[in-house]
Parts: structure tokens; sequence; C-alpha cells
């Protein structure tokens, strides 16, 4: 049985193979760079991505009211309404998007959103279709 090798550079060493760090984030491997007491991973977007997914699930709900569609994520601070359920769906992903840039510029450091991290990620490495499909996976 092989095991996914874990390569580990200082940041100067990164910038000069850098193209090797890549190919092998790209890979599957964990590539570890550290700057003084600094500590950073990479790893592939994509696997990220679908990891966030699967750990971080949407929990949307959907009322229908008369006039339209609100849909919230249950025990998360986000809802949204719309005529049809896209329209609901089309602004709640607004919703997020807007909320992944505040947490980055500053909600982050506030104690009730600090650990929204998983969740930020998942909203930023996403496209607005991989959002869509995410919020209606639980039916």
């Amino acid at each position: 049985m092989s095991t996914t090798p874990q390569l580990s550079y200082s940041s100067s060493e990164a910038r000069q193979n850098f193209k090797q760090v890549l190919d092998a984030a790209e890979n599957d491997h964990l590539v570890s760079v550290h700057r003084g007491s600094a500590h950073t991973a990479l790893v592939s977007g994509p696997r990220l991505r679908r990891y966030l997914e699967l750990t971080c699930p949407a929990h949307a709900r959907t009322v229908v009211e008369e006039g339209g569609y609100v849909i919230f994520l249950d025990g998360r601070p986000f809802a949204a309404e719309g005529a049809t359920l896209q329209e609901a769906i089309d602004d709640l992903i607004v919703v997020l998007r807007e909320y992944a840039q505040d947490w980055g510029s500053r909600l982050r450091l506030a104690p009730n959103h600090a650990d929204h991290w998983g969740l930020v990620q998942l909203i930023n490495l996403s496209s607005d279709q991989e959002l869509t499909d995410w919020l209606k996976a639980e039916g």
C-alpha cells in the first residue's frame, strides 16, 4: 500500500520550486510551507472544495409563502427570498458571497464568526452552480 508523501519547504525553497509545489498539490499531495513560526498547507482546490462540501452541509430550508419563496440555512444567519425558488437561491448566493467578503476583511476576528472558516472557503472555492447544487443537496 502506497502513502501520499508530505512535502515540506521553507518559503524560499517553495519559491525556487514553485512548479514542483503546485504539481504536488494538484496531484493530491500535501505541501507544507513554513516561514519562521508560520506554517501553511497547500492542497488541491477542487479536492478541498469537495471535502468542505461533504463536511459543511447547507441545511437549507425553504418556506413557500404567498407571493414567493424564502430560503434560509438552518442554524446560520443567512436568508433570502424570491418570486421563484431559483430567484431565492440566486439571492442567497449573493448573500453568501457578501458574507465571505466581509468575513475575510473583518468578521473572521469576531468570536461568533471566527469558526466559519470552512464555510467561507467553500463559498470562495465554488461557482454559482456548485453553490446552487450544495444548497439543493438535501432536497
